[in-house]
């Protein structure tokens, strides 16, 4: 818990590339299939950077594994997308489908490791069935169409942002000297 309410900031600003990402998308939908790798790429590296960065800054007592993993997975399908730019539309949408489920799923583990020390852990658990929602509608229905798939990643980005964003900017309130708990919301 201390380490994201610590890190915050990282969770704000991880939101904020999501919602960059995801606007982007939206203004250029039929965009070519090496730009969609090439963003794609982008924002996966910076959310692996940023979920690096809060682990290793907020070592202490806690568990921070899930971050460490959460950043390396995310990298990992940068860096791959980079490196093989010519990927086929349905790689494409496997490799955002495998990395939506594993950050998922790694966010709901987080909810439930902090259920004991916030409130309203649900906007951590709401991004996390976000993320595995959208990987598994991206398996279920792989062949959709460039265009589609490109809208559903970019309303999964703002809509993951946006969540990041609610939860990094309750996260600082209770960095706050004297917090103790993160009060409900009325």
């Amino acid at each position: 818990m201390e380490t994201l309410a610590r890190n915050w900031w990282a969770l704000v600003l991880r939101g904020i590339a999501g919602v960059i990402f995801g606007v982007l998308t939206f203004i250029n939908p039929g965009m070519t299939l090496a730009v969609l790798i090439v963003l794609f790429g982008a924002y996966a590296i910076v959310d692996g950077v940023f979920n690096l960065v809060a682990a290793v800054s907020g070592r202490t007592g806690q568990p921070w594994w899930h971050l460490v993993l959460e950043g390396i997975v995310s990298i990992a399908a940068g860096v791959i997308a980079f490196a093989w730019p010519g990927l086929t539309l349905l790689a494409l949408v496997w490799l955002v489908a495998g990395w939506a489920i594993i950050t998922g799923v790694l966010e709901i583990v987080a909810a439930i490791r902090l259920r004991k020390h916030i409130d309203n852990e649900w906007w951590l658990v709401l991004s996390g069935v976000a993320s595995v929602v959208f990987g598994g509608l991206l398996i279920v229905a792989p062949i959709a169409g460039a265009l589609a798939v490109t809208l559903w990643i970019g309303a999964y980005a703002v809509v993951f942002g946006a969540l990041m964003i609610a939860l990094g900017l309750r996260l600082r309130r209770h960095r706050q000297p004297g917090a103790q708990r993160i009060p409900r919301a009325a």
